[in-house]
């Protein structure tokens, strides 16, 4: 089996997840079973998978796992649904409240509250009181209709214990809060206790989920060919497929830049993300980045003994390569798109500024940009935005937009892709780009736009921080129709890189390889364990 080990998978996500998306459908396309894998309890994340195409068989919860909650029969539960054991209950909604107060004559028993966006009110949470109107325990639902996660509150209003259980009620896994030496107020330990009542307790979250990898490695053992673990959020598996029981062919996938300053990528600190894994890399079986030039940069920095792959994270659907090509004059005129978080290494700022240049050349230059408000470092990014839209006086030429799903038919009626990036990984928003005959213009930044476009091609690569030389650029082929039209042409040819043909043969370049993985192992001693009681 192929593992796919990630954090979470929300309605919102990063490009991690959108890779994983695009890798599971071409797997799925090739008849290669594989699990998506995530560590972190999520109450929305089968819902969520199932509104892109994710099946329950593709997918593997940590959570879930333990919980024997993995294929449920959904169930919708609303307040009406729920008993608090007293007769005269009264179910209080006010106006602009997103919860039911449940009250006894003047005691507040409990508020229900439930998932904002579901048209039936389906129950998220129900908070209960005491007596005195302490908060002492809160129920949390799974979207699917059963309780899944109980918390426990302390006299001094902290979660005390936060406890899992299976469908009939039961505990299954336990974790504790407490003050530590230094009165840092953290979790303590875990406590699982398994189907066969056997019980395992663990320091933290990486020793359970530790235990969780070796239970899937040994239930998915095959005697002639090795479990793949491929780690997509490296933090998740990086120490814990080092001490698996049982072999595995394990893989550090790299979805962002190995160095700290990716333009510097051979001496400068590395990524904190990948510390751990790069300097243990010889310990793992493969090593995939997402561009030649990564590849090779990894191979001269560390020189790992792991194999090396280079394997595009985007793949453009065969059916964009027979859908009819939209002329460059039947776009919106003018116009430049991002879709892309807005976040400060976003630098979406240097993108309009650049474009506020251009506007005393192209008066109605314009650009539209999709994706949802990083609020890191006091909104430093939108604040970065508006500051250059009011000293070019851009009200009317840049419009912020909501995070967008439909992104094809986005890119089908806008002209330039920019982008500015501090550093990326491959970037799938400039790849569907292209594929949809869009030009590029980027900083030379590493790894992937400057690979996407190829220089004077189907765009160009100006220096990292050129603003103006973006500028010049946008004014170049917003004066120069032919030039526009020929490298949107272009575009559409440079796409076949990352068709699925291209990509499953370098997928199977790794999976071939993990054929030949070594799995002979010596099982640890199970007899004689214990005690033992004599005959």
């Amino acid at each position: 089996m192929i593992f796919f080990i990630n954090s979470t998978f929300n309605r919102k996500n990063s490009g991690i997840e959108h890779a994983q998306l695009k890798r599971a459908k071409l797997f799925r396309d090739h008849d290669e079973p594989f699990k998506l894998v995530f560590r972190e309890w999520n109450p929305s994340l089968h819902r969520f998978l199932d509104e892109v195409g994710v099946r329950v068989d593709e997918t593997l919860a940590m959570f879930d796992y333990f919980q024997k909650t993995e294929d449920v029969e959904e169930t919708i539960v609303t307040v009406g649904n729920l008993d608090f054991g007293v007769k005269d209950a009264v179910y209080t909604k006010e106006a602009g409240q997103d919860f039911y107060a449940v009250t006894s004559g003047n005691q507040l028993l409990a508020r229900v509250r439930y998932f904002t966006d579901d048209p039936d009110e389906r129950v998220s949470a129900v908070e209960y009181f005491d007596g005195f109107n302490n908060l002492y325990r809160v129920d949390f639902y799974d979207y699917r209709g059963f309780i899944s996660l109980a918390q426990w509150y302390t006299p001094d209003n902290k979660i005390g214990t936060e406890v899992w259980y299976d469908l009939a009620g039961r505990p299954v896994l336990e974790t504790f809060n407490k003050y530590d030496g230094v009165q840092n107020y953290t979790k303590a330990g875990w406590r699982l206790t398994e189907t066969d009542g056997k019980v395992y307790v663990f320091s933290n979250i990486d020793e359970l989920t530790l235990h969780f990898y070796n239970r899937l490695n040994e239930q998915y053992w095959q005697d002639d060919s090795a479990n793949i673990f491929i780690m997509d959020r490296t933090h998740l598996a990086d120490w814990a497929l080092l001490e698996l029981d049982r072999p595995a062919y394990s893989v550090l996938h790299l979805h962002n830049s190995h160095a700290g300053d990716a333009q510097d990528p051979m001496h400068s600190v590395m990524n904190n993300f990948y510390e751990y894994s790069l300097t243990n890399a010889n310990s793992y079986d493969a090593i995939i980045s997402a561009t030649k030039k990564q590849t090779h940069d990894v191979r001269m920095r560390f020189k790992p003994t792991a194999k090396l792959f280079t394997i595009p994270v985007g793949v453009v659907p065969d059916a964009d390569f027979v859908t009819k090509q939209i002329p460059m004059s039947q776009r919106k005129k003018h116009s430049i798109l991002v879709t892309a978080r807005i976040a400060p290494e976003k630098r979406i700022d240097h993108i309009i500024r650049a474009m506020g240049i251009a506007k005393q050349q192209v008066p109605d230059i314009s650009i539209d940009v999709y994706g949802y408000i990083d609020h890191r470092d006091n909104d430093a990014a939108i604040k970065a935005i508006n500051a250059v839209i009011e000293e070019y006086d851009l009200n009317d030429a840049v419009s912020i937009n909501e995070y967008a799903n439909d992104v094809a038919s986005i890119q089908n009626g806008s002209q330039i892709y920019g982008l500015a990036s501090v550093m990326e990984g491959f970037n799938l928003s400039m790849m569907e780009a292209i594929s949809h005959g869009m030009v590029g213009i980027t900083y030379d930044v590493n790894y992937g736009p400057n690979e996407l476009i190829v220089d004077g091609e189907n765009g160009y690569v100006v220096p990292y921080e050129g603003i103006d030389a973006m500028a010049d650029k946008l004014v170049e082929l917003f004066t120069d129709e032919a030039e526009l039209q020929t490298m949107s042409t272009r575009s559409y040819e440079l796409a076949e890189r990352y068709s699925e043909e291209n990509v499953w043969k370098a997928w199977k370049k790794l999976l071939n390889d993990a054929k030949k993985k070594n799995i002979e192992f010596v099982p640890r001693i199970t007899n004689g364990l214990g005690n033992l009681m004599k005959k």
